[in-house]
């Protein structure tokens, strides 16, 4: 135990000192860790994922994107990287079952849940062994604020909102706004109490959110909250709805003669969404989590032609795809950084030296939170087709 506690002692002063690729790596290595490592033949990376179920789609796309990463990047530490799977079929019961059987696998690192619910079911087991993992596509705060052992490489809920306000402000010249959101809805109301937050700060206004606005699931006639934001005379809406609800909203709005620009989230940023708003989608800007046309490093380009060449030169990959091979490639990049799969404490301190990674959805910093500082691109809709508008750069300072 003490010699076990003298390498984790060492390792992280190496961590500190000289980070990685530094020319004395080699013989650190052999000084401190060939010396007593145990034996292992493969480093095993675990997925932890809903392969099957009502969340199979997503599950799959996350994976789709792990196992070309995997392609790309066989091995770590000079050995092969073994993917161990475990399918937690979109229940909750069964994600609790799942998350203990791969962790008896010993893993190095766990990439995955999709949906945050099963990452949360999972975090608490993650957290005990001291297996560092990485969600990819979740958003729900809680997944990294109350576990040191957990990370992820897209956004949290309130990031868009952020964006969401800077592009406004700096774009539009936006000094107050309205927000029309959904009623009971946890996601939406974090999204718009960033969006006010950002606002109020840019703009020194503290009444920068002129009026806030709800409307009930399953409502069709937006008349009285699109009359109220008309005859308040303001042109910037906030709108963290829901793909169908936004285009119900936006035809609604250009057929009672409201000119406004209406800024949705990621949910928007499909062809459905398009299709349904009809001509009304262009007063729509919204945020994105990935675009294959903004190509922002060497390795956006990377992912992007291997996913061509082997789905066919049109095809365009969705997020969760290029979020998992991020999220793996981070994993690879934290392993080789200290050399070792014997110690997930000192795993976890490498994840947090994550720094400007060059990621196909972006360059990557983790916070102290685990949260990725990312830039993010807002689109708008210009004669039917989706435009890069805007990009937002993290404040990495």
């Amino acid at each position: 135990m003490k010699k076990r506690g003298r390498i984790a002692a060492a390792l992280l002063v190496f961590l500190t000192v000289c980070l990685s690729g530094c020319a004395t790596y080699d013989a650190f290595y052999r000084t401190f860790l060939e010396q007593g490592e145990e034996s292992y033949e493969t480093v095993k990376i675990g997925i932890f994922e809903p392969l099957s179920g009502s969340d199979k789609k997503f599950g799959e796309l996350e994976k789709i994107g792990i196992e070309l990463a995997h392609e790309l990047q066989p091995t770590c530490m000079g050995k092969n990287v073994e993917l161990i799977y475990a399918d937690n079929k979109s229940d909750i019961y069964v994600a609790e079952e799942a998350i203990q059987e791969l962790l008896s696998e010993n893993p190095a690192i766990i990439l995955g849940s999709y949906g945050s619910v099963y990452s949360l079911i999972a975090g608490k087991y993650i957290e005990e062994a001291e297996v560092p993992a990485i969600s990819i596509t979740n958003t729900n705060p809680l997944v990294t604020s109350n576990n040191s052992f957990y990370f992820r490489v897209g956004f949290v809920d309130s990031y868009q909102g952020i964006a969401l306000a800077k592009y406004a402000f700096e774009s539009l010249g936006t000094t107050q706004a309205a927000i029309l959101k959904p009623q009971n809805d946890d996601v939406a109301s974090a999204l718009c109490s960033a969006f006010e937050d950002k606002l109020v700060q840019l703009t020194g206004n503290s009444s920068a959110i002129a009026i806030t606005l709800e409307y009930a699931a399953g409502d069709t006639d937006f008349t009285a909250q699109l009359e109220s934001i008309k005859n308040a005379g303001l042109s910037t809406v906030f709108l963290p709805a829901a793909a169908d609800d936004g285009a119900a909203i936006l035809r609604a709005a250009e057929k009672m003669g409201l000119h406004a620009v209406f800024l949705g989230t990621e949910a928007w940023d499909t062809e459905s969404f398009l299709e349904a708003a009809g001509d009304a989608a262009n007063m729509a800007v919204f945020s994105t989590i990935y675009d294959a046309d903004t190509s922002v490093n060497s390795q956006a380009e990377e992912f992007l032609s291997a996913y061509r060449e082997k789905y066919g030169i049109d095809a365009v990959p969705e997020p969760e795809v290029a979020l998992g091979f991020d999220a793996y490639m981070i994993a690879v990049e934290a392993l080789n950084r200290i050399g070792t799969v014997k110690d997930g404490d000192l795993l976890r301190r490498s994840l947090l030296l994550t720094s400007q990674y060059p990621g196909a959805s972006g360059n990557i910093t983790f916070d102290s939170n685990g949260d990725p500082m990312k830039s993010v691109v807002i689109k708008g809709i210009r004669n039917g087709e989706s435009q890069n508008i805007y990009t937002m750069e993290p404040n990495l300072v």
